[in-house]
This record gives C-alpha cells, structure tokens and sequence, in this order.
C-alpha cells in the first residue's frame, strides 16, 4: 500500500491517471482547449465524469480518457500519449487505427442516445504526444478529411483530430501552450498557467479520495497485467503443443504410416494430418 502512494507522489502530467484528473479541473481544461482551438468556450461539462475516474481498459485495451461537451455541443476526447505503440507482429503503428476507433467509439455514443447522422456533433479527438509521430517538428498536425482531387474541397463532418507533438518547433502556438508542452516534457514551470498546473496536480496528490482511487487502479492494472501474461503464456503453450504435434506427423509420414494412424496418435484430425502431408 505504501509503494502504491509513494508511486503516485512521483507522478507527472504525462502518466494517465493524473493528467485525467488534472483535466477534470474545468478551468484548467477549458483554458487548454481555447488557447488550442483559438476560440472561446462559454461553459464545458463532462461527459460521464463519475466513470471517467474509474475507468479502465476495455475488451480492446483502450479508453477514453477525458470527455468534454461545450455549450455549443462540440465534443471533446483528450489523451495523453507517451509512447509510440507499434503491432508487434505487423510492424506498423497503431495511433492512426487508434484515432479512427476513438472517432468510431464517440459517434456510436451518440446515436445510442437517439440522435439522427445529420445530428452528430462536431468532435476534436486531441492526443498529447511526447513525441514526434510524423518526424515533421510541427507542434499541432490537424486532420480533416479532403478530397485528395482537389484538396481545397472538404468533406465538413464536422470530425478533427489533433496530435500535439510536445517536441515541436515548426508552427504558433499560444505562450500557455507552449509552457504546458515545457512542463509536460521537463516539469519546468515558466508561466502563470503552468504554476497553476503544478499547484493542482499537488493539490490533486494530497486528495485522499485520488489516493484512494489510485490504489484500485494500480490494483486493477496490475490485476489487467497478470491477466495479460498468464493469456499469453497460455497461448504460448497450446501453440508449442501444436507444433510439437505438427513435427511429429512429419516424422510419422516419412516413416510411410497411413494418415488415419497419425491421426490417432498425434489427435490430429484426419484433415489435418492431410494438410501437412500436402505441403
């Protein structure tokens, strides 16, 4: 249990858990997504609050972190992304399909509540990168579908995904954002916004109620983690056992023994005896 507190006393902005909860600060956040989208917000409320706390990954390893809705009824997701998740097996990023189901997953939302395509409301799916994902310096790169025949025509869904690249150098931005960007990736505190920040996220660490809530979700990461190993370590068995039964078959056809017998003694079915003495 002391391990579990002390680790949240290390904690920075860039951990999830506590960026989630220094974004449910709503002035904090507001003031975050004006200086972004250079605009003024008249009120913000979130979207599930009470959940957002405690949520956890879903079946698919993935969750919302901060749900937002303005006045004007856009709609808001904010993570925090520090590292670049790569498939193992394929070898290619998952941020991009990532974004897509993100967008997918807020849609959905909407139109279970009863809302019509033409009534889903505009979205900004925000990721806080500490990295560089496009290698282009730039510190905001903003998507919105174009037609590539003639890229002045957009398709105006409303739908936008941002990627604050906190390692930038190419492109404005606001002076708080810059010093949230500095302060996310060194802890320098340079502004008036970035000391309001700090003072938060102690304020947010000494909230016996966070601590309380941090506790059970290490435990469920952990839990989620243990999980995760003994599946694998599962999957890592039953494929040995199939390869071992597939060598064995192989052995047992260059010894000129029927395929029905091979069967029998490897628990192969015949089908499969007959696909490996096909190839």
């Amino acid at each position: 249990m002391q391990k579990q507190i002390s680790n949240l006393d290390k904690l920075t902005l860039s951990n999830d858990f506590l960026f989630k909860h220094v974004m449910l600060r709503k002035r904090i956040c507001k003031h975050i997504l004006e200086e972004l989208l250079h605009t003024q917000i008249a009120d913000i409320t979130y979207l599930e609050a009470e959940q957002t706390i405690d949520v956890y990954p879903d079946s698919h390893g993935i969750r919302l972190d901060v749900r937002i809705a303005d006045t004007a009824n856009t709609h808001y997701n904010l993570e925090m992304q520090v590292k670049n998740p790569v498939n193992r097996a394929t070898g290619k990023f998952l941020l991009p399909k990532r974004t897509r189901y993100y967008q997918a997953m807020l849609d959905t939302d909407m139109l279970q509540k009863g809302q019509d395509y033409d009534e889903l409301s505009p979205t900004y799916i925000i990721f806080f990168c500490l990295f560089d994902f496009f290698q282009d310096s730039q510190r905001i790169y903003t998507f919105k579908k174009r037609c590539l025949e003639n890229m002045n025509i957009e398709l105006a869904d409303e739908a936008v995904i941002m990627f604050l690249n906190t390692l930038g150098t190419k492109g404005d931005v606001s002076p708080d954002i810059q010093s949230l960007f500095d302060y996310i990736n060194s802890n320098t505190i340079n502004s008036n916004f970035t000391r309001e920040v700090a003072d938060t996220i102690v304020e947010i660490k000494n909230d016996k109620k966070v601590r309380d809530a941090y506790m059970t979700y290490e435990m469920r990461m952990k839990d989620l983690r243990d999980e995760a190993h003994a599946e694998g370590k599962a999957e890592g068995l039953a494929e040995g056992k199939a390869k071992e039964k597939t060598a064995t078959a192989k052995r047992l056809l260059s010894m000129g023994l029927s395929v029905e017998d091979i069967a029998k003694a490897t628990s192969l079915s015949v089908e499969q005896v007959e696909a490996i003495k096909a190839e």
